[in-house]
């Protein structure tokens, strides 16, 4: 029997984990159920991203019994924070790409809504901006503020490049060097792709209260290491463009 067209050929769909032991089941289920209504090729990685102090890496493993395809990277002695991320998006093997935060503040539902957005568009990235921010007031404000001075100083064509909520075509992602070994890897990420001539479009997407654990990095931590890290960023960048 021929298999019913659905709107992706293929599909990565990646979460890094690092505390996440209350939402690693949630996401890993959620992922193969949404995935399987977008494409018939699906690949979902659980990508561990440090050595949690929680029993992360053990539900994980629970999960990938359940769901034998599911592919998992281990990165347990990762000492670059969120740039973690970079091996999630290198080890993807489908034509899209889609990864977000394994804590599971946004609405793995909202997947739907980038696809749709992709398919009215034709844009090679589909990134979303958070909506009723669901993180405390100093951490929110900081956000909007750096968001503020990332979009002035970098001239990105998106206005939330903190929301790692993103479906971004594989073959740009090859286009794209990526060397940022803390939180800066998602400027890095963006300004890459924008230079590789990939066509952006955003959604609104929901964004909510932690249902487990708590945040990895405090908010003024967080500030100083994307100051210093956009810092560097910027000077290779230069270096780069004005030889």
């Amino acid at each position: 029997m021929q298999q019913k067209t659905k709107p992706l050929k293929s599909l990565s769909i990646f979460f890094p984990f690092y505390n996440d032991a209350g939402t690693v089941e949630q996401a890993i289920s959620g992922a193969f159920s949404i995935g399987s209504h977008l494409t018939n090729r699906l690949e979902v990685i659980a990508l561990y991203g440090g050595k949690s102090v929680d029993d992360t890496f053990a539900q994980i493993l629970k999960m990938q019994r359940k769901y034998r395809s599911l592919k998992i990277i281990d990165r347990t002695s990762n000492l670059e924070g969120y740039a973690v991320i970079k091996y999630g998006l290198v080890q993807s093997t489908s034509d899209w790409v889609f990864y977000t935060d394994g804590d599971l503040q946004y609405n793995l539902v909202d997947l739907i809504r980038l696809v749709k957005k992709q398919l009215d568009t034709n844009a090679d990235v589909i990134n979303g901006f958070k909506i009723n921010r669901g993180d405390k007031a100093l951490r929110t404000t900081l956000g909007e503020l750096y968001k503020k001075l990332t979009k002035i100083v970098f001239k990105i064509p998106i206005s939330d490049p903190t929301c790692d909520f993103r479906l971004i075509k594989s073959s740009f992602l090859k286009q794209c060097p990526l060397f940022s070994s803390n939180a800066s890897i998602c400027v890095e990420l963006i300004k890459e792709l924008q230079l590789a001539g990939a066509k952006f479009t955003e959604i609104p997407v929901r964004h909510r209260k932690r249902k487990y654990g708590k945040s990895n990095y405090k908010p003024f931590s967080l500030l100083i290491e994307r100051f210093f890290g956009d810092l560097l960023l910027w000077i290779r960048l230069r270096r780069r463009y004005n030889k």
